[in-house]
C-alpha cells in the first residue's frame, strides 16, 4: 500500500506564493505518475497538475497554467506544487494523488492523500 501525506497549506493573500509538498511512503516505487487535484466548497474535484515518473512530462489544468509548477524528487519520494500569483478562486482543499500508470484523469488515480487546505484572501 502507498500513503500520501500533504503539507504546506495555509492562509495567504491574493498575489502571494505557496509551496505544497507530498511525501509518499509504503510501496512508493509502484507510483509512477503523481499530481494534485483540488476541491473548492460546493464544487467538484478539479485537476490541477501531474508529473511523469522522470519528471520529463508535466500536465496542468487550464486555470493554473503559467502560475503553478509541479516537480518531484524521486530520491525523497516527494512531489511539490509551487503556486504563484494566488487568487481567491484557488481556495480549495488540495489532494496529492498517485497512479501506477501514466494517465492523469481522476479515475486513473490509485492513491489519494487526505488533503491540505489552501485559503487565499482577497
Amino acid at each position: 500500500q502507498v500513503q500520501l501525506v500533504e503539507s504546506g497549506g495555509g492562509l495567504v493573500q491574493a498575489g502571494d506564493s505557496l509551496r505544497l509538498s507530498c511525501a509518499a511512503s509504503g510501496r512508493a516505487v509502484s507510483v509512477t505518475t503523481m499530481g494534485w487535484f483540488r476541491q473548492a466548497p460546493g464544487k467538484e474535484r478539479e485537476f490541477v497538475a501531474a508529473i511523469s515518473w522522470r519528471g520529463s512530462t508535466t500536465y496542468y489544468g487550464d486555470s493554473v497554467k503559467g502560475r503553478f509548477t509541479i516537480s518531484r524528487d524521486n530520491a525523497k519520494n516527494t512531489v511539490y506544487l509551487q503556486m504563484n500569483s494566488l487568487k481567491p478562486e484557488d481556495t480549495a482543499v488540495y489532494y496529492c494523488v498517485g497512479s501506477r500508470g501514466s494517465q492523469v484523469s481522476i479515475r486513473d488515480m490509485d492513491y489519494w492523500g487526505k488533503g491540505t487546505l489552501v485559503t487565499v484572501s482577497s
